[in-house]
Formats: C-alpha cells, sequence, structure tokens
C-alpha cells in the first residue's frame, strides 16, 4: 500500500516562502519521478514540478520557474518544495504524486502518467 503525505501548507502573505513536503511509504520511492500539481478553485489540476528518480534532473511549469524550488531526500523518502516569492495566484491545493514509468527522466508530466496521489495540502497567499 503506497502512501503519500504532504504537509506544509498554510497561510502566507504575498512575497513570502513556503516550503511543502511529501513523505512516501511502501514503494522504492527511489526508482519513480515524484512531482508536485496543484488545483485552484475551478481550476483543473496543473503540474507545478517534477524531479526525476535520482534527483539529477528537475522540471518546471512556466508559471513556478525562478521562484520554486523541487528536492529529494531518497534516503528520507520525501520530496520537498521551497516555494519563494509566493503571489496570490500560487493559491491551491497543492499535491504530490508518483510517476508510473520506473526511471522515467524525461520533461514530460501530466495528471494521468502518476499512479499515486496524496490527499494534497492547502497553500493560500493574500495580496
Amino acid at each position: 500500500q503506497v502512501q503519500l503525505v504532504e504537509s506544509g501548507g498554510g497561510l502566507v502573505q504575498a512575497g513570502g516562502s513556503l516550503r511543502l513536503s511529501c513523505a512516501a511509504s511502501g514503494r522504492i520511492f527511489s526508482d519513480y519521478a515524484m512531482c508536485w500539481f496543484r488545483q485552484a478553485p475551478g481550476k483543473e489540476r496543473e503540474f507545478v514540478a517534477a524531479i526525476i528518480w535520482n534527483g539529477g534532473s528537475a522540471y518546471y511549469a512556466d508559471s513556478v520557474k525562478g521562484r520554486f524550488t523541487i528536492s529529494r531526500d531518497n534516503a528520507k523518502n520525501t520530496m520537498y518544495l521551497q516555494m519563494n516569492s509566493l503571489k496570490p495566484e500560487d493559491t491551491a491545493v497543492y499535491y504530490c504524486a508518483t510517476d508510473r514509468r520506473i526511471y522515467y527522466s524525461g520533461p514530460y508530466y501530466s495528471p494521468v502518467d502518476m499512479n499515486y496521489w496524496g490527499k494534497g495540502t492547502l497553500v493560500t497567499v493574500s495580496s
């Protein structure tokens, strides 16, 4: 049974920072890329960032590039998302997910490529 548990969300003012964590269990964490997605009210779930299985490459949505940093610690089965210079439009529920493609290192990630999801953590950025 694979479990993903996000933490670190909350309320922050525009320009502030938050660090999200995603703790994984029940699977060989280090063989798969991990991703962050987000979903704002009334909008579709969108890709935020991905990090490949060994942490060697990371990919970002254009909307967060230069502000967010994804990382992982395979020894701790944990992934992180450092979010700086937050904007009100970053307000959403943030989900972590595991890619279904073992050792995939490419730049393309969509919800259909994920096979496990966390329940999400809410990030609210006030103006």
